[in-house]
């Protein structure tokens, strides 16, 4: 979670929440544009409301302590990325069975390279040299990657099935794996070695400001507000998916892009976070996030995607194209090189910043 040294609920986090809600009543009167500009203004609402839900979710984390927190904050991102994936993939036109597999590769790709390529330069550029803990980090990398290989790699060189796809068995192997990893994940990170992912001890005092929960009463009001948000995110992902669809196309854009909007939205809000904690210093925390976010989306997703393809009858293809796999390959192997040193330099941060600019390209045009 993103560490703020006061609780509390600003004005937009409970503005907002209200906001979708409107937006939802006035698509049941049937008053809602469809319009592309309006659409674009529709996905701001929801990007909002995205927002919104992850600050309650973080407020009522930070109520209820450790380990708790974390899996209540893991839980809400999911339910935030399985409903828009669900409600794309189900309405999309084409390109259905390939939503989940792009979204989950962006949300890799985004913060292997643009989220932690910016965090390197801007800290870089304030602070010189950080410093981050090799421990907490080559466990991020080792689970990620593994995940990764086993989600978006290996469907390419199976042969069971035709195609970029699992079996049935491989499938539900594949999702076991996922979200057992996690878990022991989670319980090391949270209970047996908690110290790995701990603020280095030269890092800024303001690393090691303690943090005030939230009362009783603001962690109520932050999870009232955290089911209405996540209520009007899963809503508005049903209403706007034919839109958001046919507005990808009026830009002229390939139906792949629409993973890379969805895993935007979803990792905006902690990716604010991780930035602020690279240029206060904090080095590990903002690793922290931007690891810990790619990781959840990566092994909570799966699982879930999973059980909903089989419900649907819908046939994941989730193994990448080779442009895109050579992509992925090459930010898990830089991501080795530049982190685990345990030093980093804004000369680091430019290297994954420029296998992003080749990801967004290769988004853009394949």
């Amino acid at each position: 979670m993103s560490a703020n040294n006061q609780a509390g609920n600003p004005w937009w986090s409970i503005v907002c929440p209200l906001l979708a809600a409107t937006l939802v009543l006035i698509y049941f009167l049937g008053a809602l544009s469809s319009h592309p500009l309006a659409v674009a203004l529709e996905v701001g609402f929801l990007a909002v409301a995205v927002f919104s839900a992850v600050h309650h979710a973080e407020l009522v984390g930070a109520r209820v302590g450790e380990p708790f927190g974390s899996i209540i904050l893991a839980i809400a991102v999911t339910v935030i990325e399985v409903g828009l994936i669900a409600a794309l993939m189900l309405a999309a036109k084409n390109g259905g069975p390939t939503i989940a597999r792009d979204t989950v590769y962006s949300a890799v790709m985004l913060v292997l390279t643009g989220l932690i390529g910016l965090c390197l330069v801007l800290g870089g550029h304030k602070h010189y040299e950080q410093k981050i803990r090799v421990s907490g980090t080559s466990s991020y990398l080792a689970v990620l990657s593994t995940l990764a290989t086993i989600a978006l790699i290996l469907p390419n060189f199976t042969t069971t099935t035709a195609g970029p796809t699992y079996s049935s068995a491989q499938l539900a192997a594949a999702a076991f794996v996922s979200l057992m990893l996690y878990c022991a994940f989670l319980f090391i990170q949270t209970v047996r070695h908690r110290d790995y992912f701990l603020t280095a001890t030269d890092d800024s005092d303001a690393a090691n400001e303690e943090f005030n929960p939230p009362s009783g009463r603001q962690a109520i009001t932050s999870l009232i507000f955290l089911v209405i948000s996540l209520a009007g995110v899963i809503l508005l992902a049903k209403i706007l998916a034919p839109r958001v669809d046919d507005l990808i196309n009026f830009v002229g854009l390939p139906h792949e892009f629409t993973g890379v909007i969805i895993a935007a939205l979803v990792l905006a809000p902690e990716s604010i976070a991780a930035v602020r904690a690279s240029l206060s210093n904090r080095p590990q925390t903002s690793i922290n996030l931007a690891l810990g976010s790619a990781l959840a989306s990566i092994a909570l997703t799966i699982p879930i995607i999973t059980l909903i393809a089989a419900f649907t009858d819908v046939q994941l293809a989730l193994g990448v194209p080779p442009p895109k796999m050579t992509l992925l390959g090459l930010a898990m192997f830089v991501s080795v090189i530049t982190l685990l040193p345990g030093r980093t330099t804004v000369l680091h941060g430019f290297v994954h910043l420029s296998i992003f600019v080749m990801f967004i390209v290769v988004a853009a045009v394949p």
